[in-house]
């Protein structure tokens, strides 16, 4: 592809100008060509506000228009799968917004067509966790990686913010909502970065919503990875935690942590601590560039791998793999999984 890509946005959400518009502006070889939303009228303020060129009447006109190469989908988490599959059926790229889908088995068909249409046509699919494309992610993953720590033993994240409007639709179970999906997300995905392959949920404890007990806005679960060490993850969009983004991996022979991985661009701290020959510790603070953004990175990236044919390091099949540990979680705190249907609930596992 010698021209620019060309990306149409699914949904005028408020996500949309940080992870889309502002990164458009920087990145060369991308520009953002349309919008659709379910209300035309909001995506025509969108469009005027944000110089997008084109407003379609609905989702399946924007995947219909020739001029699109690849779309963004910042829709509602219940919705991943399906606007991931009707943008690879109409022969569009996709950056798909993290949590990738509802569930696993969501995940796993995605993934099935994502390779296929990646044989066929070439098009890629990436899940939009943002903060994988900073500096600080890479750091992070290549100290424990390269053995400074010792054997790994343990590692622990959380992610928590407030969000007492109790009617977002992150509170909405019909849309695949709860604070695991779109908190505990970040903190599952950064423990598989930092840990020894793929953990499985021991355990797993949950504060409810009393209007909906189905819904968490909080959360609180321990792994297990194959290789013995253990984990922590813990999430809330509401609860005495009120605003707490860490990571930390603990060695045999020191510890790293971290604060704000999910948005260093902002602020972050980088802590090594490390056992020295005279039973004290030594402390090394890091400080990776702020800037380009972990949103900038990100597209920079996808606009790599379809032009370039780039890597894709959050790809729709590392997807299947945080879908299934998330769906874990649910099943270890006793709520149903989200877009289960009863059918598929009494056959679980």
């Amino acid at each position: 592809m010698s021209r620019d890509l060309r990306i149409g946005l699914l949904g005028a959400a408020a996500i949309a100008p940080s992870a889309l518009i502002k990164p458009a502006r920087q990145t060369p070889r991308v520009t953002v060509t349309a919008v659709a939303a379910r209300d035309r009228t909001r995506a025509e303020a969108f469009a005027r506000k944000h110089g997008v060129p084109v407003v379609h009447a609905g989702y399946d006109a924007l995947l219909a228009d020739p001029d699109v190469d690849a779309v963004y989908v910042p829709l509602p988490n219940g919705l991943h799968a399906e606007w991931t599959l009707k943008a690879l059926e109409a022969g569009k790229h996709v950056l798909c917004e993290k949590p990738f889908t509802a569930n696993r088995a969501e995940a796993e068909r995605v993934a099935d067509a994502a390779d296929a249409a990646f044989e066929r046509s070439g098009l890629v699919v990436m899940e939009a966790f943002h903060y994988r494309y900073h500096p600080l992610a890479e750091r992070m993953r290549a100290i424990v990686a390269g053995g400074e720590l010792g054997e790994l033993r343990r590692v622990e994240a959380e992610v928590c913010f407030p969000l007492p409007r109790f009617s977002d639709i992150r509170y909405n179970y019909a849309l695949a909502g709860g604070a695991t999906m779109d908190a505990g997300c970040y903190a599952v995905h950064v423990a598989r970065l930092l840990g020894t392959g793929d953990p499985t949920v021991t355990s797993a404890r949950m504060t409810t919503l009393r209007r909906d007990p189905r819904i968490d806005r909080a959360m609180s679960a321990e792994l297990s990875f194959p290789s013995g060490a253990t984990g922590r993850v813990r999430a809330s969009m509401w609860s005495r935690r009120v605003l707490s983004i860490r990571a930390r991996a603990i060695g045999s022979d020191g510890e790293l942590n971290v604060t704000n991985f999910v948005m260093p661009q902002l602020y972050h701290q980088l802590t090594v601590r490390l056992a020295n020959g005279g039973g004290g510790h030594t402390v090394r603070r890091e400080r990776v560039p702020r800037n380009p953004s972990s949103y900038a990175g990100q597209l920079a990236a996808f606009t790599a791998a379809v032009l370039d044919g780039g890597p894709v390091i959050t790809s729709a099949r590392d997807a299947v793999m945080t879908m299934n540990v998330l769906d874990g979680i649910y099943r270890a705190g006793g709520l149903p999984l989200r877009g289960e249907t009863k059918d598929q609930a009494s056959a679980a596992p």
